[in-house]
């Protein structure tokens, strides 16, 4: 547990909490955040392959020098959003391109009833994506060595890749709003940008004087008073831009006292129980291991069905909130979350 002077350093960004976040206004820069960040990438740097390395370098360096994606151009333009993939121009259409957007690909063919529902839906999307994504087309028919290569189990099969990778997929019609829904997801995931229509940026706001008594209250240590403020602002404007928010970072800080050390040994103990999952979560994360918090709930995502499975993955999609989409321990999260339920 905590304890009163825990609780105050983690109010006031002193104690790792969230790699150093706290509840308080937009705009303050976080150094030790971005030594994090800066420390991640290199120890990524350091383990991969130098083939790999060149071969990625290669092909940035043709997505760089390639028209961007443009919604406008036509179907099989240079930079349409939709294009027809043959083998001989996967590598510039899928690889290289997938260094400027995540490119989606749809494994078809012309005797597939499902295919014919489900590539329309994802033609349409990818015109309305505005050139955040591509949809790259392939008949497997005419395109085996292809098919072979992706490992292609059925049809219709959707594969996503991001910077020559593979980050998600899955097989089958599925209705539009789950095709929305990966869509957006994949987009957030790798890029950290939007779909256009999923909701723009807000402007930056004035500062707030109704902010500094929460703020003072995180200051003394004041966690009940801190989300007592936020909530008054609230209750009066529902949209304000940081308030929200800074409630629900509060309120994880106060789950994660409540849990205390015993959650870990808890849940161990009973890895059906999502409620001790998202508890011994809410713990790993007030304790700043974010890795291990996300990690948690994705394996219960992936051993888990129905109510719970939905119950598990909506509370880490709030605690990617907490964190921030800027935090690429976020970015990799969202990439297995989405495998796991794909």
């Amino acid at each position: 547990m905590w304890g009163t002077e825990g609780t105050r350093r983690h109010a006031r960004g002193q104690g790792g909490i969230i790699g150093g976040m706290q509840p308080t206004r937009p705009g303050r820069p976080d150094p030790r955040a971005q030594a994090q960040q800066a420390q991640l990438a290199a120890a990524m740097s350091g383990a991969v392959d130098l083939a790999a390395v060149k071969a990625r370098s290669d092909a940035a360096a043709r997505a760089q020098a390639a028209p961007p994606p443009n919604a406008t151009a036509p179907a099989g333009a240079p930079g349409a959003a939709v294009v027809d993939v043959t083998e001989e121009t996967f590598q510039s259409e899928v690889l290289d391109r997938s260094f400027q957007v995540p490119v989606v690909l749809d494994l078809w063919a012309e005797w597939c009833g499902p295919c014919k529902q489900l590539s329309p839906v994802l033609e349409r999307l990818a015109g309305e994506g505005g050139g955040s994504w591509v949809l790259a087309k392939v008949d497997v028919d005419a395109n085996p060595a292809l098919a072979q290569g992706l490992r292609v189990q059925g049809i219709p099969a959707v594969k996503a890749v991001w910077q020559g990778q593979l980050v998600a997929e899955f097989t089958g019609a599925i209705p539009e709003d789950q095709a929305r829904q990966f869509v957006a997801e994949l987009v957030r995931a790798t890029t950290g940008g939007g779909v256009p229509g999923e909701g723009e940026a807000a402007e930056p706001e004035a500062e707030d004087p109704r902010l500094d008594a929460a703020e003072a209250a995180l200051e003394q240590g004041d966690l009940a008073g801190a989300e007592a403020a936020y909530q008054a602002i609230l209750d009066v404007e529902p949209d304000h831009p940081v308030a929200g928010l800074a409630l629900r970072q509060v309120q994880l800080f106060q789950r994660a006292e409540a849990a205390g050390p015993d959650a870990l040994a808890l849940a161990d103990a009973a890895p059906e129980d999502v409620a001790a999952q998202t508890r011994a979560a809410d713990f790993l994360l007030g304790m700043g291991d974010i890795e291990g918090a996300f990690a948690r709930l994705v394996d219960t995502v992936r051993r888990t069905a129905g109510d719970d499975r939905d119950a598990a993955r909506q509370h880490l999609v709030e605690l990617f909130a907490v964190v921030g989409d800027d935090d690429p321990r976020v970015a990799a999260a969202r990439r297995q979350l989405m495998i796991a339920l794909y």
